[in-house]
């Protein structure tokens, strides 16, 4: 996720992992010598890591590591970069130390492989940050009206409700700037990505007002949940 200079011959390395979650440990002599972590400390790769863990919040030692893949396109096209830089920053935000999340991990590879292939690069973003959210608890609940708890049938315009993290009835609630419309269609494509299988990422043909309107829903959700700025935000925006 992060890799940053520290002391004079190692690395201080942030990874994910499926099984603890976000990490933090210190690569012994990594800067000096490269043969046991042959091109597999750069930014946005997959790697085989071994590590030892001292005690729960202390650094990890990380002894060596495999490249699996280094997902080169993620760091040959601007627009990609960019957008994986997002990504690993909404991750940091949803996700605290050690907090494993097998279903994230596998996200956030299927995401990487899409955006170094340069396939649907405006899309990848979007569909991860709907995982994302729902993978950290932020879901939004799209089944029925959060005020009169109607429930949503596939029919008529879904009026997404920040401050209740769900849709609103057209009857309880008019579509305003801060409360966005959303068509069925839009709804069923943002159910399909919050049931967090990979399997949607075959899902590439979503309409551009479909994407349009789960942008401006995201961007209300995530500023209303978060309570803080993501500073690659305007990548994905």
């Amino acid at each position: 996720m992060r890799v940053s200079d520290f002391g004079e011959s190692d690395l201080m390395v942030t990874f994910f992992t499926p099984n603890r979650g976000r990490m933090k440990g210190v690569a012994k002599g990594a800067r000096r010598s490269r043969k046991r972590f042959v091109n597999c400390l750069d930014m946005f790769s997959l790697v085989d890591l071994e590590y030892s863990i001292r005690r729960k919040g202390d650094l990890c030692f990380i002894h060596s590591g495999t490249l699996l893949e280094g997902f080169p396109g993620l760091r040959n096209n601007f627009s990609a970069f960019s957008k994986a830089s997002y990504m690993i920053e909404l991750t940091e935000i949803l996700f605290p130390w050690e907090i494993p999340d097998p279903d994230l991990f596998e996200i956030i590879k299927k995401s990487f492989y899409l955006l170094a292939e340069g396939k649907a690069v405006n899309l990848i973003p979007v569909i991860f940050e709907v995982m994302a959210m729902s993978c950290g608890g932020y879901s939004i609940n799209l089944e029925k009206c959060c005020i009169c708890g109607r429930v949503y049938t596939g029919e008529g315009t879904a009026v997404f409700k920040p401050d209740k993290g769900g849709i609103g009835c057209m009857k309880c609630q008019p579509v305003t700037a801060v409360s966005p419309g959303m068509s069925p269609a839009t709804v069923y494509v943002m159910r399909l990505m919050q049931s967090k299988s990979p399997t949607i990422f075959d899902l590439l043909n979503v309409s551009d007002e479909s994407v349009s309107e789960i942008k401006a829903v995201l961007k209300l959700h995530r500023e209303y949940h978060l309570g803080r700025p993501i500073k690659t935000a305007s990548y994905v925006e």
